[in-house]
């Protein structure tokens, strides 16, 4: 299977709940890119998108108009501006993520610790490794939606983690940003999210990183040889 899929978009849904859906775009790459989209308060925003022909469909589906999409990792500019562009609204970049505003073809609008209902959690800020990530948390809803410092796709667990954190956080997680959030569902931008029980699949994610680390970096290695 390709790292990143490209060409046609095969889109498949791989999370739904009541006011949310999630896509990947090429179900068949190994990064298992997934997009979001979640209504709150009657708006719909968009997180970390890759475009495909059925996207404006399940969007149509949610409560409420697009009002943005959001990129959420300095790295997941993706197909943020396409989208934004086709529903005329802006694209939301954290006011104080550096470098990817500049290469978004679309409007750029700031938001700061809280962004239409949702919080803010600034995950991780360094420039070793480049990595700024922002994680938004609708607490009313039950929804905690986090890029990359998490994930559900086959290279980020070991084969007993519904959850894992990220390889190069494996010895240093991101508990001050997480620890201590109780969602009901965990949306995550590689792989299906966690759509019961979430806040104890992140807790056990979060415990279980630096344990884990060995057995995640064989598996890895593996893969890399087999």
């Amino acid at each position: 299977m390709p790292m990143k899929g490209s060409g046609d978009a095969d889109l498949a849904v791989v999370d739904e709940f009541d006011g949310g859906v999630g896509w990947i775009a090429y179900p068949d790459e190994t990064m298992e890119r997934a997009s979001h989209a979640v209504s709150v308060d009657g708006k719909i925003w968009v997180l970390d998108p890759l475009d495909a022909p059925e996207v404006d469909d399940l969007l149509a589906d949610l409560d409420g108009d697009v009002a943005g999409t959001v990129v959420c990792l300095d790295r997941h500019k993706r197909d943020a501006a396409a989208i934004a562009t086709r529903h005329d609204v802006p694209v939301y970049v954290p006011d104080w993520m550096t470098g990817v505003a500049t290469k978004l073809d679309a409007p750029v609008e700031r938001f700061g610790r809280e962004l239409g209902g949702m919080r803010a959690i600034t995950v991780r800020d360094s420039s070793l490794p480049p990595w700024q990530e922002v994680a938004l948390y609708d607490e009313d809803g039950g929804t905690l939606y986090v890029p990359e410092a998490v994930g559900a796709s086959s290279y980020m667990r070991t084969g007993t983690e519904t959850l894992g954190v990220h390889p190069m956080l494996r010895l240093t997680p991101p508990r001050r940003a997480l620890a201590g959030l109780d969602p009901e569902r965990v949306l995550v931008a590689h792989g299906a999210g966690v759509m019961a029980d979430g806040g104890r699949a992140l807790a056990e994610a979060l415990d279980s990183s630096r344990g884990n680390a060995p057995s995640l970096y064989a598996k890895s290695i593996k893969s890399l040889i087999g």
